[in-house]
């Protein structure tokens, strides 16, 4: 079934199972075969869920090339923004994918045309955000208008960076196209891909050659060379003061700070020593030079800070608390969440703030943020250097939350308690159980339920807050998934 997720001969044992040993593995496989699941399905499941970090997929080219469209029939779905003119790609920027039985991320750079900056410098600045976060690239080009010369500055690009590459050939709709595609071996990246996004024309050998070049997991190690510095994402909209953050913690002028949002154009990444550690921050300001690149800087940052968290342990989320709490804040922390990230929230200017603004912002967080109520919160002042102390201890809490490992027996003892004593509902003459469960991986935790029936969201829901309540798990998402025991007889 799953044929492409044989690890290879370097990753070790404990990779077929996610974090279970062997003999926690043996144990929990013959709990499975007594409640009547199929053990091939139940170490899939076990498999999925204790894969680590997805693999990240860039998805490259210049505007109006169909990125987009092959973005959706990449993940199965139409969440993209697609619209015959180029640009139009905003906000959302990572989609998870899956492919022959292998899950990665796609990253959708979109098409953003801006006069002001030049198109090959536009494409190269997305394409440079893009690349710096993946694993591997699919460079897409259009076979009817073949290679121009912003296609060849993202060639030169791409070379630059060493990451495997795939090139799309797109827009070939029949034979008659395969011609036009044969031209762009011109480009010396190896065999251009014949595809019709809109139609899924030569998508699946396309996505074969993907799986090919991409790796099993990321070359990421998460810090754990011994006394590796642990990334931190200093994330959030522009002009909450995020360089102004860096400044203070490295205790100098690292980064230039203005009043104008997005000053900060190039990453920063900055060995700092705090808390008797050294830390590797990674400053995502926003990334506009100009005000008049206002209108495609939403997009740029979201490109600009989905790379950073796909490389970081943690990302710090700084909220200007001197203001509403914005669509675009909740954006970025479900940016964080969904990346599976270890996550603190940082209040700044709170020394601006008098008695009835920190009132309604309470109510704010409450109402708004109340998903990752979770997470650690630190009240600061990056002018003023107001509560920096409580920075690294927030950000040690949520790594060990990420980290943090229930053995399976106690894990089913708890379990066992939680469904004697609140049971499924009923529904359609039927009580599903959760029968056992495992925690398959960590960074972040990730469970497997095995149930007699379906389990609905709400109940998920509970059963991840009292696993909050039990173990802690504080400033770290939690991923849980299900799996129904089938019917006897209905397998093939």
């Amino acid at each position: 079934m799953n044929d492409h997720s044989q690890p290879d001969g370097s990753a070790e044992h404990e990779h077929d199972h996610g974090a279970l040993g062997d003999a926690e593995f043996a144990e929990f496989m013959e709990l499975a075969a007594e409640e009547g699941f199929d053990l091939e399905d139940v170490e899939g499941a076990i498999e999925a869920a204790g894969h680590g970090p997805l693999p990240v997929l860039a998805v490259v080219g210049r505007p109006n090339v169909g990125k987009s469209t092959l973005v959706n029939r990449i993940i199965g779905r139409r969440e993209a923004v697609v619209e015959d003119k180029p640009g139009v790609t905003r906000d959302r920027v990572t989609y998870e994918a899956e492919w022959a039985g292998r899950r990665f991320k796609v990253v959708d750079t979109g098409g953003w045309e801006q006069d002001v900056l030049g198109i090959d410098a536009s494409v190269a600045a997305q394409a440079e955000y893009a690349i710096e976060a993946a694993d591997a690239v699919v460079f897409v080009v259009d076979a009817k208008v073949g290679a121009t010369d912003t296609d060849e500055a993202v060639v030169r690009l791409l070379r630059k960076a060493g990451k495997p590459v795939v090139l799309c050939a797109n827009k070939v709709d029949g034979p008659s196209g395969e011609a036009d595609a044969a031209y762009l071996w011109s480009l010396g990246l190896g065999e251009p891909y014949p595809v019709s996004a809109l139609h899924g024309r030569g998508t699946g050998d396309m996505l074969d050659q993907v799986l090919e070049v991409l790796p099993e997991a990321p070359a990421q190690t998460f810090g754990t060379a011994v006394g590796g510095p642990r990334r931190i994402a200093l994330i959030g909209r522009p002009n909450v003061g995020k360089s102004s953050l860096l400044n203070k913690v490295a205790g100098e002028e690292r980064v230039v700070v203005n009043e104008l949002a997005g000053t900060t154009r190039d990453p920063v990444d900055e060995m700092i020593e705090l808390g008797g550690r050294t830390w590797k921050f990674v400053d995502t300001a926003g990334i506009r030079k100009r005000v008049h690149l206002q209108q495609g800087a939403d997009y740029y940052a979201s490109l600009r800070t989905a790379a950073a968290v796909e490389k970081a342990e943690v990302a710090v989320v700084l909220i200007d608390a001197s203001e509403s709490i914005s669509v675009q804040d909740q954006r970025i922390v479900t940016m964080a969440v969904e990346a599976g990230r270890a996550l603190v929230l940082a209040y700044n200017k709170w020394d601006t703030l008098d008695e009835e603004r920190r009132y309604y912002l309470e109510r704010e967080i409450e109402t708004e943020l109340g998903q990752v109520a979770w997470a650690p919160r630190v009240n600061v002042s990056a002018r003023t250097g107001r509560h920096m102390e409580k920075l690294v201890p927030a950000i040690e809490t949520a790594l060990e939350g990420w980290e943090t490992r229930v053995p399976t027996g106690r894990l089913n003892a708890f379990l066992g308690e939680l469904v004697a004593a609140h049971p499924h509902p009923v529904r359609g003459g039927k009580q599903p159980r959760i029968l056992f469960g495992t925690q398959a991986g960590t960074k972040p935790p990730r469970f497997v339920l095995f149930a007699s029936g379906f389990i609905e969201a709400g109940y998920r829901r509970f059963i991840e807050r009292r696993l909050r309540e039990e173990f802690g798990f504080e400033g770290t998402p939690i991923h849980i998934s299900v799996r129904v025991r089938e019917k006897r007889g209905k397998k093939k």
